[in-house]
């Protein structure tokens, strides 16, 4: 048997590798999404006091440090059992907008925008943002505008833009300037425009590119996702809704409870584990998450610009969930429009200015769940301690993982459909990337290679002999 490997996939938040395996007749027999770094965050934060974790889980993350800390953070109010006051929750949710505006920004635009752009076919050396400025510098600088618009609103409020300090259990630090606020919200009308500009490339992209769409890893599954008691989209707090692969509702449930609903399977290919809905079990139980999964649970979007372009996205499947994956890139630009209408409604609400924005702490509890959206999808802290506030056991279902079968699943769909082993092309295979990137993983993103990240692409034969090799960036 041949087989395959890309490592690293690339323009993606962390390292992973795919294996392909072919018959003897060159045809794809099966192929796997390897994600081998193994963290221990859960395990090395025993032993810490509750309140240190808003500060040592972040460092899980890279990229999106902003949801691990408020996810902690909100593990930890109900460590203390108490409730943060209006505007204490307003301010954390504003920084939140914040970190979907900078990341829904970078990944549209600077990871996924190479290859609908430029191509799937382009030569490697100008298919990445580098030659996206010589092929549209306007809409790069803004692109890169849009997503240091999201960290500026992180930095104004937590101090910097990676690892912010802000939330604190019961709260947070401190309130929100009113300068700031007229800094970000003169801001906004033209990151709006910027993401509406991405749609219109996105959907002239999908006038040209129907047909890949429609066979690019198109299938049924669960989908999850935060929403608010009227069914609207909601990404900080809220119910969280279980739908089946024709938009009925499996489940809703408090994310306090999750542990009753959600499982978590091992495969012996990868360190991701594979969460499910427990009574369907594994694999029946599989859902997707992030803004695919998001958009097919909400019924709709409280915001208006957003919620326009969500009735076109209700309309792609006749009113039933979407499947495609490269759908996720429709999805995450209709989230970011949202993500920049919300943090105008918070600015614009009274209470964001006030000083009332810590509650003094409770008697311990003893255990504490967070639970938010984070951009790729919904991600879960849960803490116990002692009498005294020592971390006894942690379990975090970080957003990612939720994916874990649907990436492998697709990485297997768009191989069997692009890949040809009688003569192995890079467009080939960076197409099977691109079934990664959609799902914008974060595997491990404050962990960093060191030196330099070559692409090597090896074909072996059924006697394991070195038949064909590619490279870039050697």
């Amino acid at each position: 048997m041949t087989k395959i490997t890309i490592a690293p996939v690339t323009r993606i938040e962390g390292h992973a590798k795919i294996t392909i395996h072919l018959d003897d007749s060159g045809q794809v027999e099966q192929s796997f999404f390897h994600v081998e770094q193994f963290r221990g965050f859960e395990k090395f934060s025993e032993g810490r006091l509750f309140y240190e974790m808003p500060q040592i889980t972040p460092r899980t993350c890279g990229i999106c440090p902003v949801s691990h800390h408020l996810a902690s953070t909100k593990a930890c109010d109900r460590i203390i059992g108490v409730r943060p006051t209006p505007t204490a929750h307003k301010l954390r949710e504003l920084m939140h907008m914040g970190q979907f505006i900078q990341s829904h920004a970078m990944h549209f635009f600077e990871l996924a925008g190479p290859d609908l752009i430029l191509g799937f076919d382009a030569d490697p050396r100008i298919r990445n943002v580098a030659g996206l400025v010589q092929a549209d510098p306007d809409m790069t600088i803004k692109a890169v505008r849009a997503r240091a618009f999201g960290q500026e609103i992180i930095r104004r409020l937590g101090g910097r833009k990676i690892n912010p300090i802000f939330g604190v259990p019961g709260g947070v630090n401190k309130p929100l300037e009113s300068a700031d606020r007229d800094w970000i919200l003169s801001q906004i009308d033209d990151h709006i425009a910027t993401a509406q500009s991405g749609l219109a490339i996105w959907k002239d992209w999908l006038a040209k590119n129907g047909s890949t769409v429609n066979e690019f890893a198109v299938f049924p599954s669960a989908y999850m996702g935060l929403v608010r008691d009227d069914g609207a989209l909601e990404l900080y707090e809220g119910t969280l809704r279980l739908v089946d692969a024709n938009g009925q509702i499996l489940k809703e449930f408090n994310p306090c409870d999750y542990l009753d609903y959600i499982g978590e399977h091992v495969e012996p290919y990868t360190y991701l584990k594979h969460p499910f809905y427990k009574k369907l079990g594994y694999p029946k139980g599989v859902y997707r998450v992030g803004p695919l999964g998001r958009l097919n649970a909400a019924s709709h979007i409280s915001t208006p610009i957003a919620q326009g372009e969500m009735k076109v996205w209700k309309s792609l499947n006749s009113g039933k969930p979407v499947e495609g994956t490269l759908l996720y890139h429709y999805a995450r630009l209709i989230e970011l429009l949202y993500a920049l209408e919300r943090t105008q409604e918070l600015l614009d609400d009274p209470d964001i200015l006030k000083t009332d924005i810590a509650v003094a702490g409770g008697t311990i509890t003893g255990e504490g769940i967070g639970c938010l959206e984070a951009p790729r999808g919904t991600l879960f802290h849960h803490y116990w301690t002692d009498d005294h506030g020592v971390i006894r056991k942690v379990n975090m279902i970080v957003a990612t993982g939720h994916n874990a079968w649907a990436m492998n699943h697709a990485v297997n769909l768009v191989a069997r459909r692009y890949v040809d082993g009688a003569k192995l092309t890079e467009g080939m295979l960076n197409r099977v990337e691109a079934a990664i990137r959609a799902y914008d993983p974060c595997l491990s993103c404050s962990t960093h290679a060191v030196g330099q990240m070559p692409l090597r692409i090896e074909m072996y034969d059924s006697d394991g002999e070195l038949i064909e090799t590619l490279e870039r960036g050697a």
